[in-house]
């Protein structure tokens, strides 16, 4: 016989934003939702050019850098800038996922991402909305350091 429980029968219990159905969320997931967000606020920076300028400006708060990117030197620009101004980098194995989570594609109407721009670096300079995606990052950037 179990017992339901309302949330006012449960003192002092957060409240938590994310569903419970998802269980914990994953990395890729979080990544995922913290680019849509940062994307939102217009603080996403994609491709090597614009992630580059906001590193060295030191704008960055978080670097995603793309495994399968086949250039060599890019990579290196990319991990070199992020060690030198102390910039969390995250690697994905994928630039065409990262250009679809970054935002470069067409949605078409059943929600599958078309023409999507490989993508082998984004920079978040703004986090946008605070959300449960944010605190799944921040406590995998901070077990990875």
């Amino acid at each position: 016989n179990i017992k339901e429980i309302n949330m006012s029968d449960v003192e002092g219990d957060v409240p938590s934003a994310a569903p419970v159905a998802s269980g914990p969320m994953d990395i890729n997931t979080a990544i995922q939702e913290v680019l849509k967000q940062a994307l939102i606020a217009d603080g996403l920076a994609r491709g090597l050019r614009e992630a580059a300028k906001a590193l060295d400006k030191r704008q960055a708060l978080l670097c995603i850098l793309a495994e399968n990117c086949d250039e060599p030197m890019y990579k290196k620009l990319v991990t070199a800038l992020c060690m030198e101004h102390g910039i969390p980098l995250i690697k994905v194995d994928s630039n065409m996922k990262l250009g679809e989570w970054a935002g470069l594609c067409k949605i078409d109407q059943e929600g599958k991402a078309r023409k999507v721009v490989k993508c082998s670096a984004c920079v978040v300079r703004d986090w946008g909305k605070e959300s449960p995606a944010h605190d799944v990052l921040q406590e995998y950037l901070k077990a990875n350091k």
